[in-house]
């Protein structure tokens, strides 16, 4: 049967809860493009964002073939002087005071708490969670939270305090995630959701090599050839406000 071809945009828009999820069904969920805050799972395929709808993307690297850019390099080098730590995930008041601060980049959707984004048991609900620790003088300045699935993992958020904007911490701790799990021998990393049109997640378009998910199957991604970036958003949204 000849497979039918898209002439808009997909609309995907599904949730779920779940307390916990064994790691080779979580290696599913992710490569069907779910992701989860806690026990709250969701994909889509639209975010409105800056009074616009945009078109998601939700990006995978396959590790094995990654390795650092000139760039990358140069941001794991101008940080060697800070203390990273690797360890089960247990959040508290150091890690919440610090999202308090790097919240305030933000101007829309803007959370209440890291529990928004982890739960009250990230090291377990739904799957075991680790945590990038990045400390200057004993003092946290950034954290990562990762979710270890069997053969993959996803980075589910990470913080820092905009004080050290210079050091690009956030790509830092993207960084040492990727590290760590190619250490480990995981096949995948997802890092997220991003967006088609410009949007503040555009940094994980820059990662390479990257692999996208069109709703049926993982493509290669490069912006510039993307073979769904002339799909238009479907008309029915096209005029329509969020709520």
């Amino acid at each position: 049967m000849e497979r039918k071809v898209e002439s808009t945009w997909p609309l995907i828009n599904e949730q779920g809860a779940a307390e916990s999820v064994s790691r080779a069904r979580m290696d599913e969920l992710w490569a069907e493009g779910w992701r989860h805050f806690g026990s709250r799972f969701f994909r889509y395929s639209l975010m409105w964002q800056s009074e616009v709808w945009k078109r998601v993307l939700n990006l995978r690297v396959p590790l094995m073939e990654w390795e650092p850019s000139k760039s990358q390099r140069r941001t794991l080098r101008k940080n060697l002087d800070l203390e990273v730590e690797i360890a089960p995930a247990l959040p508290g008041a150091e890690e919440e005071t610090l999202f308090q601060i790097h919240k305030q980049r933000f101007k829309e959707n803007v959370p209440d708490s890291l529990r928004d984004f982890l739960g009250d048991e990230p090291n377990g609900q739904p799957v075991p969670c680790v945590q990038v620790s990045v400390r200057r003088d004993k003092r946290l300045i950034a954290a990562s939270f990762l979710d270890l699935g069997e053969q993959s993992c996803s980075s589910i958020y990470g913080i820092f305090d905009p004080e050290f904007s210079a050091r690009r911490l956030g790509i830092l701790t993207l960084l040492l995630e990727m590290k760590y799990a190619k250490r480990l021998g995981f096949k995948h990393y997802y890092l997220g959701y991003a967006c088609l049109e410009a949007s503040p997640y555009d940094y994980k378009k820059e990662i390479q090599p990257c692999e996208v998910w069109n709703w049926r199957e993982w493509q290669f991604f490069r912006l510039d050839d993307y073979s769904k970036q002339d799909l238009p958003i479907p008309a029915v949204f096209l005029g329509e406000r969020k709520g």
